[in-house]
This record gives structure tokens, C-alpha cells and sequence, in this order.
């Protein structure tokens, strides 16, 4: 009796519980429906978009180089004395041969005058011994005197044109210390600061010298570029082109000056696999300054009529490198591209693509082969803004929504749910 009442026990609280079950599901109110994803499930997904086009992309090489002057000497004196004289201001432009500065030239005006002296002494000298000489020759054919008498006196007017030679060459040695004494400009250039002042006693030896001079114009920089696109370079510098470069200041947003590709080094750098280049610039307004870094813009070559499109369009995943184009019916299609040369903005497009074909650039992250799109319409400012979400899907924001089986009304009432406690004021 009591394993009956037991089992009649049983079979009562599963019969509750499957009639509840069976009641909270037949009256269960059906949940309401979202679109799925961000943008509602099935809906078009907003992208921005560019169409192909046919354009020139520019081979362009970057590169950090320095600006090296093409001339640059440190005038130094070539004699002995005190600096009497400095012709010269700090940061003056100057030409070659222009005065620089002037050392005592008195001890050398009297050296000149000492060697003079003694080229005029060994010309009187010359002179009697070919005279004695010549009178010796006569008595020789009258066999009046001895052949070795007359033998020394030729010995001796030999000896007198060689002292004659000798003496000529100090002469002009000391006519030439007296023009070093006026230190001259070697080259065109602008002078640096002064290194030795007015009083000084400057020596051959001085290493530091009396002042520096720069060639300013025109001006070189030097800079380095991959040993692999060295053929390319050295193709086009055979037949004869002539490679522009730019030159930009270290943020990369003043130009500083436009020149050309002068010539390249002959060997490449193993350490660091490149190889040095030299470019030439006017540089009228002396924007380039010796020992400046600058970022170097060499154009290689340009590739003309291209199809273009925004770097932004190019995508990559397992079947390669890919866009996004987009159809007729508005959905795209995932269209497997050939790239060629870009230059960091836009991209050539060698396979793959047709002038006029529309891609995707913005959005790609949300897209799909097949999905459906649309294109933002733009605000008054011309900012494109973001559609709204399809039908039966509303955004939410904080504060809004269903919370515990409320309803929002849309115009700032909530019916069904618990109301906000009080609070006392």
C-alpha cells in the first residue's frame, strides 16, 4: 500500500511537470526578431568605393642622403710670416683668385733682390770667360798655347752657364714666395669662420689654416639605394635619361631643391648591400646646406596609362592578392587582381581589372563574395553618413531597449517594465 501511495506520488509531480512545460511553451511570447551582424543580417553593408582608371604611376626610389659640396678647401699659406693683412669677412661669397689675406712680404722682397744680385754677378763672369775663351781658341790654331789651357777655359764657361741656371731658378723661387705672400681664393665657395687672425705668425705647417671655403653652387647629395634597384637605374642612365631627384627637408614636407641623378659609385657596399649615388643640384637659394640630411626622391621611371586604383582596394587572403568588385545588381564579387608598380597611394593593376570597373576601398572588413552594398549618402559638410539600419532593426543606446519584458515606445515612454525607483528630494 504504501510503495502504491509512493509511486502515485510519482506519477502526479511529472504529470505537473510536463503540463507546465506544456504551458510556458504554448504561451510563451515569441521573441523579437533582429537583423543580425552590425548592420542587420541580409542587409547591405555601406562601403565606400572607386572606380578604375587609366593614369601614369611613377617609379619613385626613397632614400636618406647627405648633402655633400662638390669643393671644399682649407687655405693654408705656402710660406713663412707674420699675417699682415686679413681681406676677408666671415661668410663672404667669394671667387677664385678674389684676396684673402697678405703675409709680411719684406723678407722675400729682399731674398729676390740677393738672388738677382748673384744671377747679374755670374753673367759678368760668363761673359769674360767666353771672351778669355775665345781668344784662347785662336792661339790654339796659331798652336801659340797648350789644348789644355784652352780645355780649362771652356770647363769654365761651362761651369759659369750652369751657375747662370741655378741663380735663374732662385730668382723665380723668390719672386714666387713673394706672391704667395698674397694669399688667393683657390675656388669660388663662401667662407666659413675665420681660424687664425691678423698678427698671427702662420707656418706650411699649420694644420688648421686660415679659413675654409664651401662651394655652395651648385651642390651634391649623396645617398644610397638597394643594390636590386641599381640595374634599373644604371639601364636608364644608359640611355641617357636624365633621372630627376628631390630633395626634402628631414619631416619630408619642404621641398628644397629639384636636381638630377649625376652618377653612381663603382662598387656596392657588402655590409649593407647598397650602393652610393651622387645627385646635383643649382641650388640658387643655397636651400642646401653641406653636412644636411635630407630625404632623396629619385624617379626612375614612370609607367604610362595604367590602370589605377586607391591602395586602399587591394585585399590578400588565401587565394592571393584580390578586390572587391562591385556588380551591377549592387553586390560585389571577389575579383583576383595583378599588381604592378605603385606609388604608396595608388596601385597599377596589370591583371584582372578594367578602366571603368568599380572597387571597393572602405568597408572591406564587413564584406563577403555575394554580399549586398550600398554607398553612404553625404551630409550637408559632405561627410558621408550612415544609413539607417534596415526595416524592423532600431540602434540602441543607453538606457533604451527592452530590459525585463519592457518595451520601448519610441517616443520616450516604456510600458511592461519595472519603474525606476524613487527617490527622495
Amino acid at each position: 500500500m504504501k510503495r502504491l501511495r509512493t509511486l502515485l506520488g510519482i506519477g502526479l509531480g511529472l504529470a505537473v511537470v510536463i503540463g507546465a512545460g506544456w504551458y510556458i511553451t504554448q504561451n510563451k511570447a515569441p521573441a523579437p526578431t533582429r537583423p543580425g551582424g552590425r548592420f542587420g543580417a541580409g542587409g547591405p553593408i555601406p562601403v565606400g568605393t572607386a572606380q578604375a582608371q587609366k593614369g601614369d604611376i611613377p617609379i619613385v626610389l626613397k632614400a636618406l642622403g647627405t648633402v655633400t659640396p662638390l669643393a671644399t678647401v682649407t687655405v693654408k699659406t705656402q710660406i713663412t710670416g707674420q699675417l699682415v693683412q686679413v681681406a676677408f669677412t666671415e661668410g663672404q661669397v667669394v671667387k677664385k683668385g678674389d684676396l684673402l689675406a697678405v703675409v709680411d712680404p719684406r723678407p722675400y722682397e729682399v731674398a729676390l733682390q740677393q738672388a738677382q744680385g748673384t744671377l747679374e754677378k755670374d753673367q759678368a763672369l760668363l761673359k769674360n770667360a767666353q771672351i778669355d775663351l775665345q781668344r784662347y781658341k785662336t792661339l790654339v790654331a796659331q798652336d801659340s798655347i797648350a789644348r789644355q789651357q784652352y780645355d780649362t777655359q771652356a770647363a769654365l764657361v761651362r761651369q759659369y752657364e750652369a751657375a747662370l741656371v741655378t741663380d735663374q731658378a732662385l730668382v723665380d723661387a723668390a719672386k714666387l714666395n713673394l706672391v704667395y705672400t698674397r694669399i688667393i681664393a683657390p675656388t669660388d665657395g663662401r667662407i666659413g669662420l675665420r681660424l687664425v687672425d691678423q698678427g698671427n705668425y702662420v707656418t706650411m705647417g699649420d694644420a688648421t689654416g686660415i679659413c675654409v671655403i664651401t662651394l655652395m653652387k651648385p651642390m651634391s647629395v649623396l645617398f644610397t639605394i638597394p643594390e636590386d634597384s641599381l640595374p634599373q637605374v644604371r639601364k636608364r642612365l644608359r640611355e641617357g635619361a636624365q633621372l630627376p631627384v628631390t630633395a626634402l627637408d628631414r619631416a619630408q614636407k619642404n621641398e628644397l631643391g629639384q636636381g638630377k641623378l649625376s652618377t653612381n659609385d663603382n662598387q656596392i657596399d657588402t655590409t649593407t648591400g647598397t650602393v652610393k649615388l651622387r645627385a646635383l643640384f643649382d641650388n640658387p637659394d643655397e636651400a642646401l646646406f653641406p653636412n644636411q640630411f635630407v630625404n632623396v626622391r629619385l624617379l626612375v621611371d614612370t609607367v604610362k596609362d595604367a590602370t589605377v586604383v586607391p591602395v586602399a582596394a587591394i585585399q590578400r587572403g588565401p587565394a592571393g592578392i584580390f578586390v572587391y568588385r562591385v556588380k551591377s545588381d549592387e553586390t560585389v564579387e571577389i575579383r583576383v587582381v595583378e599588381t604592378g608598380e605603385t606609388d604608396g597611394e595608388k596601385i597599377a593593376i596589370a591583371k584582372g581589372l578594367e578602366n571603368g570597373d568599380e572597387v571597393v576601398v572602405d568597408g572591406t572588413d564587413r564584406l563577403r563574395d555575394g554580399a549586398k552594398i550600398r554607398r553612404p549618402s553625404a551630409n550637408a559638410s559632405g561627410r558621408p553618413v550612415a544609413a539607417a539600419p534596415p526595416d524592423g532593426a532600431r540602434p540602441r543606446s543607453p538606457g533604451s531597449g527592452n530590459e525585463r519584458g519592457g518595451v520601448n515606445t519610441g517616443n520616450g515612454e516604456r510600458r511592461g517594465g519595472p519603474r525606476p525607483a524613487q527617490t527622495n528630494q
